[in-house]
C-alpha cells in the first residue's frame, strides 16, 4: 500500500544531506507495506540557478528557455525512481554528484515529502510515481495514499482548461487542480492574498474517494498541507506550529479543532527483524508473546474482564443477531470464533464479508450487534461496512491492533488485541490474537449463564496455557521445513477442514497462496463431495485438520475416502492419534498437543504458517512483501 512521508524542520538548522536522510529513512520504515516505486520532492539551493534537465528516475520540472519561476524561489527538486528504495538512494546522489547539488547546504526551515508507490492507476515507472506535479516549474506538489474514484472526470475538466497530464496516475488530478484554483484565486479581481489552506480545502471540496495527502507549493514556502478522508494520517510534532482543522464539504469554513498529544510507545527494536531472516518469521514466532500481551490484565481467576465492552455487554446479550464483518485473514479470525459465541450466548451469528455486504445492502437492524475485525483499523471495505452498519442503528464493536484508528475511533465500544507491531504483509500473530480476544468476548458475552460455567473455566485454564502450547508447537519447525521441500515443486494444494477448523483450513490456504506465491484452496470438508472430491489424485498433496474434537470422526470417514482414491494426504491430528488417522505409513502426519477445541485453531494455524514461509523462502520469493499485495489494504 502507498505510503506517505513528510518532514518540515522549523528554526532547527539542518543541511540539506540530513533532510535527505531523513526521508529516505521514513521510507526505509514504510517498505513492509508493499511497493514498486518511490520519491522525494526538496528545496533547491537558496541562490537562483537553471534547475538540471529531467532524467530517467529523476524530475525537475522546469518552464521555457530563458523563463523564470511565477515565483520568488528557485523551483523544488523532484526524484522518482521505479524499483526499490536504495534505487531510488543511488539515483539522488549521483543526480547531486553530475549537477554539483549541494548538499552541505543548510536550511533554517525546510519542507521535504516522500512517497512508495503501490501500483493502482498505471504500471511502475518514473512517471507514475510520487510525487506528481502540477507541471512545469512544480508549483504544486502531492505525494497521496488511496484512490480518487471520480478522477477522470476532474482530468477531462483540466483537459479543457489546458492542462497536460503526463502520468497513468488518479492522483495527478490533485495538484493540477489545486493550481487550477491557485491561478483562478489570482485572475482580475480574484483574491491574491489566498492562503494554502483555502487552496488545498477546495480541492478537497472536489476529490471523492478515500484518501492521505501532503502538499507542497513553492507559493508557500517553509509551509506543508496535509489532509485525509477515510485514510489514517500521523501527525509528529517537536518544536514548530501546527494548526488542525476539521473540513465539513457542506460548510464553507472548517473549525479549528484541539488534538491532544500522545506519546508513541514503540520501539526502535519492534520494527526490526532482530536475529530473524525476515518479519514474517519473527512475527510467527513471537506470538507465544503477542498470545500473553494479549491477554495480560483480562485474566482474572476463572472471568475475563474487558473493560472497552463491559457497559455494552447488557446489550449484546439482548441482541437479535450478531454480525461478524472482515476481509481476508480478519474474516478467517472471526469465522474461527463463531461457533464458540454461538455456544455460549445463544444468539445466532453470521458472517459477511464486508465487500459483499456492501454489495448487495445486506439488512442490518437496531437490534443487532455488528462486530467488526480489522487488524490496521484502516481497511477500506471495513470502515464503509461501519459507516453503513452505524447509518442503520446497530451497536458496532471493533476489534482491532491499533489504537487510534479508525475503527477504533468510529466504534461504539471495543477491544484492543494488543499483539504488538505486525511489519510482515501476511498476518500471523495478529490472527491468532484476533481469536483469543473473540473468544474472550465470548466468554465475557455468556458470563450470565450458570448452564456453561464449567464449559467456560476450562476454556479459561486452557487460555492460561495456551502461550506455552503454542511454544511448544513452534518447535516443529524443521518439520514444517521439511515438508515445504517436499512440496517446493508442487503447484496445487488442498486444505479440508470442518467445524473450528474450517477457519483453518481457510488461513492456511490463504497464507500459501499469499506468500509462496502457489495456488491453494481451504475447503469445508463436509462439502468434499460435492465437486472437490473430483480433483483428487495421487500426485495432489491434500492436508486434512483432523484434530480431536467433534468432528473427528467425520475427518476420520474423509481421510479414509481420499485414501481409497489414492490422495495424496498429509494429516494434522493430536498428538497420540496418529494411529487412528495414518495407517501403514500411508500418509504423512503432523501431530499437534490438544487444547481446548475453541482455541485449537490458535494452535493448528502455526505449523501451517510456518509451512508457507518455508515454502516461500525455498522458492526464492519476497516472504515480507508478496507480489501484488500490501499490508494495509486502504484501497477500494
Amino acid at each position: 500500500m502507498c505510503g506517505i512521508f513528510a518532514y518540515l524542520n522549523y528554526n532547527v538548522a539542518r543541511e540539506r544531506r540530513y533532510i535527505l536522510e531523513v526521508l529516505f529513512n521514513g521510507l526505509r520504515r514504510l517498505e513492509y507495506r508493499g511497493y514498486d516505486s518511490s520519491g522525494i520532492a526538496i528545496d533547491s539551493d537558496p541562490c537562483c540557478r537553471a534547475p538540471a534537465p529531467a532524467r530517467d528516475g529523476a524530475a525537475t520540472a522546469r518552464g521555457g528557455e530563458g523563463e523564470q519561476p511565477p515565483y520568488g524561489s528557485p523551483p523544488p527538486l523532484v526524484f522518482r525512481q521505479e524499483g526499490k528504495i536504495e534505487s531510488l538512494v543511488g539515483s539522488v546522489y549521483r543526480e547531486a554528484d553530475e549537477t554539483d547539488l549541494n548538499l552541505e547546504e543548510s536550511f533554517s526551515v525546510h519542507a521535504g515529502i516522500a512517497h512508495t508507490r503501490w501500483a493502482t492507476h498505471g504500471v511502475p515507472a518514473p512517471r507514475n510515481s510520487h510525487p506528481q506535479s502540477s507541471g512545469a516549474w512544480n508549483e504544486f506538489l502531492v505525494v497521496h495514499n488511496g484512490i480518487i474514484t471520480n478522477y477522470e472526470v476532474l482530468k477531462e475538466t483540466l483537459i479543457r482548461h489546458g492542462f497536460t497530464f503526463e502520468s497513468d496516475t488518479d492522483t495527478e488530478v490533485i495538484p493540477k487542480l489545486a493550481k487550477f484554483v491557485f491561478d483562478k484565486a489570482h485572475d482580475g479581481d480574484g483574491d491574491e492574498t489566498v492562503t494554502f489552506s483555502q487552496v488545498v480545502i477546495e480541492v478537497m471540496r472536489q476529490l471523492e474517494g478515500a484518501y492521505a495527502l501532503i502538499f507542497k507549493s513553492p507559493h508557500y514556502p517553509n509551509e506543508l498541507i496535509a489532509c485525509k478522508r477515510g485514510s489514517t494520517l500521523l501527525l509528529g510534532v517537536k518544536d514548530g506550529c501546527v494548526s488542525i482543522l476539521n473540513f465539513d464539504s457542506g460548510k464553507e469554513k472548517p473549525a479549528s479543532v484541539q488534538r491532544a498529544l500522545s506519546v508513541l510507545e514503540m520501539e526502535v527494536e519492534q520494527i526490526k527483524k532482530g536475529n530473524y531472516e525476515h518479519f514474517m518469521q519473527k512475527e510467527i514466532h513471537e506470538q507465544p508473546h503477542s498470545l500473553t500481551t494479549t491477554m495480560r490484565g483480562r485474566l482474572r481467576d476463572k472471568s475475563v474482564i474487558l473493560g472497552g465492552l463491559k457497559v455494552h455487554l447488557k446489550t449484546i446479550r439482548h441482541s437479535r443477531r450478531v454480525i461478524f464483518i472482515g476481509c481476508g485473514t480478519s474474516y478467517n479470525a472471526a469465522l474461527a470464533a463463531r461457533p464458540f459465541l454461538e455456544e455460549l450466548s445463544g444468539i445466532p451469528v453470521t458472517m459477511e464479508i464486508a465487500s459483499d455486504l456492501l454489495d448487495r445492502q445486506g439488512p442490518i437492524y437496531r437490534e443487532d450487534t455488528a462486530v467488526f475485525v480489522s487488524q490496521s483499523g484502516e481497511t477500506a471495505d471495513t470502515l464503509l461496512a461501519l459507516e453503513y452498519a452505524l447509518k442503520n442503528g446497530a451497536l458496532c464493536v471493533g476489534i482491532t491492533n491499533t489504537v487510534g484508528s479508525t475503527l477504533a475511533r468510529k466504534t461504539h465500544c471495543g477491544v484492543h488485541i494488543n499483539a504488538g507491531c505486525e511489519i510482515g504483509v501476511a498476518s500471523t500473530k495478529a490472527y491468532t490474537s484476533q481469536i483469543v480476544v473473540m473468544t474472550m468476548m465470548a466468554l465475557a458475552i455468556g458470563d450470565d449463564k450458570i448452564s456453561t460455567q464449567a464449559r467456560r473455566e476450562a476454556t479459561i485454564d486452557s487460555l492460561y496455557n495456551l502461550p506455552n502450547v503454542v511454544r511448544e508447537v513452534l518447535q516443529r519447525d524443521g518439520e514444517m521445513k521439511d515438508l515445504a521441500k517436499s512440496l517446493i515443486d508442487e503447484e496445487s494444494l488442498l486444505v479440508f477442514g470442518r467445524g473450528y477448523n474450517y477457519a483453518t483450513a481457510l488461513e492456511g490456504a490463504l497464507k500459501v497462496k499469499e506468500v509462496a506465491l502457489m495456488h491453494s484452496e481451504g475447503m469445508l470438508a463436509g462439502e468434499m463431495k460435492h465437486g472437490p472430491l473430483a480433483l483428487v489424485d495421487e500426485s495432489l498433496p491434500i492436508i486434512v485438520i483432523a484434530t480431536n474434537d467433534s468432528c473427528f470422526s467425520k475427518q476420520q470417514s474423509v481421510i479414509q475416502q481420499l485414501r481409497a482414491r489414492k490422495g495424496r494426504l498429509i494429516v494434522m491430528c493430536s498428538e497420540g492419534d496418529a494411529s487412528l488417522v495414518c495407517h501403514s505409513g500411508s500418509c504423512r502426519v503432523i501431530e499437534v498437543p490438544q487444547v481446548a477445541d475453541c482455541l485449537q485453531p490458535v494452535v493448528n494455524i502455526i505449523p501451517l504458517q510456518l509451512l508457507a514461509y518455508h515454502l516461500t523462502v525455498l522458492r526464492g520469493y519476497n516472504v515480507d512483501q508478496p507480489r501484488n499485495l500490501a499490508k494495509s489494504v486502504t484501497t477500494l
